[in-house]
């Protein structure tokens, strides 16, 4: 079978790997891919922009193209999975509606309510006064979030009340687009974050093996959020038996809510979530898609063949097949960045040292590259995703940053903690 996967980004590169290594993979085309997945035997790049709905539309068609993979939010917000449906074509990723549970955080803040599905409280303003009115009253520290998308960086964990009113000026103000036409304040729980993503066709639900992300760009979990600066898995902080309360209490009631709705939600449901020094948990938000860079920490120890996984859910037939199946041990990614990067950064720096990476063990996700000639260059905040697999976490992460040492870009930037709160 041939699979179209739209987006440019790590996800979307970890993505293609992971069905090309499938026998059932006869090629993977990546709408618009990276300089990545541009080098990949098996796989092509096609220039076209993941909201050229009908261009994807009218390739996938010509192609006979089998599944169509969505990795990024923004199309899905935008409507593809409905659009390409509409064409007879089979699309792994929720409808329009389905992916408001992440496009709106108020409209998914008002979901959880109504499935009583465990959450922070909250109180949402469409205007700037009223909101910083509410911030004086509850004091700090308190979550202030753009209510749209702002790729990763729209939530700010203000611990003063002037932190707290600076990012309502912000997002009142433009900083994030359109996603900042209204706010979302929370309020403050403490804990570790996890992520957990689940596969879905819309009735059943089956969860991947959970993740941690590292969301802020300092080490020590400090400075700005990001869209993620390294993840691992499985994360040891949700055991089995905390795993099993998070799908009933969390993923099934979500989805019944979805169906409530008149929402067919099939594709990846992405619960982040809280956990509690005393095992209890809150979600903090949810997303419609496979999250990044948890996927490329995921898909390196899954057993079962990814497409199989992709097309049981666009068929709604999810329940038919058996137990997922996963590699023993553990996997860490580590995200090289751009200098300035959340902020301002430069594109266009040479990268070097990927094969010696490889040679170390690692698997390197392209994130923000473009291949020009034969020359790398940077093209992104997040440029690379350094993998790896062992026995064990502490294993795996020592050869993934014994792969990033091989690696060299001007102005290159990477954690050097993955992993450290286990």
């Amino acid at each position: 079978m041939k699979v179209l996967i739209v987006g440019n980004g790590g996800r979307e590169h970890a993505l293609a790997w992971k069905l090309l290594q499938s026998k059932q993979i006869e090629q993977v085309i990546c709408v618009p891919g990276n300089g990545g997945t541009a080098t990949m035997p098996g796989c092509q790049n096609l220039l076209l922009a993941t909201d050229d709905f009908e261009g994807i539309a009218q390739f996938a068609k010509k192609q006979e193209i089998s599944l169509v993979v969505v990795g990024p939010e923004a199309p899905l917000a935008q409507g593809i999975a409905d659009y390409l449906q509409n064409q007879d074509l089979k699309v792994f990723g929720p409808s329009k509606a389905g992916a408001q549970i992440e496009a709106s955080k108020a409209w998914a803040k008002a979901l959880m309510q109504e499935a009583e599905i465990p959450t922070a409280s909250a109180a949402v303003f469409a205007q700037s006064k009223a909101a910083k009115s509410y911030v004086k009253e509850r004091k700090a520290p308190v979550v202030v979030k753009a209510d749209g998308l702002a790729a990763g960086k729209g939530v700010t964990v203000a611990q003063t009340v002037d932190e707290a009113l600076a990012a309502i000026d912000a997002i009142f103000q433009g900083q994030f687009g359109s996603a900042g036409n209204c706010v979302v304040i929370e309020e403050y729980l403490t804990g570790q974050e996890a992520s957990v993503l689940a596969l879905t066709d819309g009735l059943t639900i089956r969860p991947l093996l959970p993740a941690q992300d590292h969301k802020r760009i300092g080490e020590g979990d400090t400075g700005e959020n990001t869209g993620g600066m390294g993840a691992y898995a499985p994360a040891p902080l949700v055991t089995p038996q905390l795993l099993a309360r998070i799908q009933k209490e969390v993923l099934e009631k979500a989805i019944a809510a979805l169906r409530n709705r008149k929402i067919d939600y099939r594709g990846v449901l992405y619960a982040g979530l809280m956990i509690a020094p005393d095992g209890s948990f809150k979600v903090l938000e949810f997303n419609c898609r496979f999250g990044d860079p948890e996927t490329q920490a995921i898909l390196p120890l899954l057993e079962t063949p990814l497409e199989e996984l992709m097309l049981a859910c666009a068929e709604q037939r999810l329940a038919t097949l058996p137990p997922i199946v996963w590699k023993p041990g553990a996997a860490a990614t580590v995200v090289a960045a751009s200098k300035g990067y959340p902020r301002a950064y430069k594109n266009g720096m040479v990268i070097t040292g990927i094969p010696q990476a490889e040679s170390k063990g690692a698997v390197v996700f392209h994130a923000g590259t473009k291949l020009e000639g034969q020359q790398l260059l940077t093209n992104g905040g997040r440029v690379l995703n350094v993998t790896a697999v062992g026995e064990n976490l502490e294993k795996a992460l020592h050869k993934a940053y014994a792969g990033i040492q091989c690696i060299n870009f001007e102005g290159m930037y990477y954690r050097r903690d993955i992993g450290y709160r286990v």
